[in-house]
């Protein structure tokens, strides 16, 4: 059989940046809310040989360079494959196709997303069925987004983002962040340049969150001011967003791109035309929120070669 994965992107609701830890390879302690946004990467699994190791394949919109430079060591869901391999004591042969309508490097987590379906989908297709909090411990060596990837919906991220609390559609929490306008219909702007986490922690270690603490308001992304400062772009299409009546307005993780929350259609058409005729943002991606993976079995003939 074939198992294929359709995983959502994220985007931090609340994302509060604190100090750096030599023991977690000098990544910050975060506090952040997850939520996931319905816009998928399609990762397909299936079975190979034995001792044929990890094949990889790409299609879609949106590729990272590795497809290009043959180098697929770390590609994350050939990382996620090995990791698992591992964990489990299940060989690591498996051919692994990636369908990409995530952007890349664009404060989305597709490479998270496209790591947490391998996992998802290697589960089904190894019989391993093992409980979701142990498909975290494994995605949480991985990458800080992958464990929340697993999950989709929203979520508590604390540790350097990879310590996940669920916060349950039926919770109070969840009803409050759907009040506050944080559910329903979503437009993303992304945009044809990419903007590297590395990159935004440098600057935000060299400038900070922006916030001047004269009575203002804290930012709910510590890192949305360097974001913008370095994608000024970013920046004008939050307030763009807002002017034409989306919500919220936030720059997505690291960014660069812009989330809009809107709470109806007649907004998410006003939006999105702003940003057209402002030159806001390259790409418009109309979703919902919050959103969560979708796993399809396929029975058939193996991909054995």
């Amino acid at each position: 059989m074939k198992v294929s994965v359709d995983c959502p992107a994220k985007t931090n609701l609340t994302l509060h940046v604190g100090a750096r830890h030599a023991d977690w390879d000098g990544r910050h302690e975060l506090d952040t809310i997850y939520c996931a946004l319905g816009v998928y990467d399609t990762v397909t699994v299936s079975p190979t040989n034995p001792g044929s190791g990890v094949r990889l394949s790409m299609g879609g919109d949106h590729l990272a360079d590795l497809e290009h430079n043959g180098d697929i060591s770390s590609n994350h869901a050939v990382r996620a494959v090995n990791a698992l391999a591992q964990a489990s004591g299940h060989d690591a042969d498996a051919a692994v196709h990636i369908t990409k309508r995530i952007p890349v490097a664009a404060g989305l987590a597709g490479g998270s997303a496209d790591a947490a379906a391998t996992l998802l989908a290697l589960d089904t297709l190894w019989n391993l069925h093992w409980p979701i909090e142990r498909l975290q411990s494994v995605a949480a060596t991985l990458g800080a987004d992958m464990p929340f990837c697993l999950t989709g919906g929203y979520a508590h991220g604390t540790g350097f983002g990879e310590r996940i609390t669920a916060i349950p559609p039926d919770s109070d929490a969840a009803e409050r962040l759907r009040n506050q306008g944080f559910a329903g219909l979503v437009l993303v702007g992304a945009y044809d340049t990419q903007l590297s986490t590395p990159r935004v922690y440098a600057e935000f270690d060299r400038i900070g969150d922006g916030w001047r603490r004269d009575g203002d308001a804290r930012p709910n992304n510590d890192l949305q001011y360097a974001a913008v400062q370095l994608h000024p772009r970013s920046g004008e299409a939050m307030d763009a967003a807002v002017a034409a009546g989306a919500t919220h307005a936030l720059v997505s993780g690291s960014g660069p791109s812009v989330v809009a929350f809107v709470p109806d259609s007649q907004a998410m058409a006003a939006v999105a035309a702003t940003w057209r005729a402002g030159d806001a943002v390259d790409r418009i991606i109309e979703a919902q929120a919050p959103a969560v993976p979708r796993i399809h079995v396929v029975p058939g003939v193996s991909d054995c070669r």
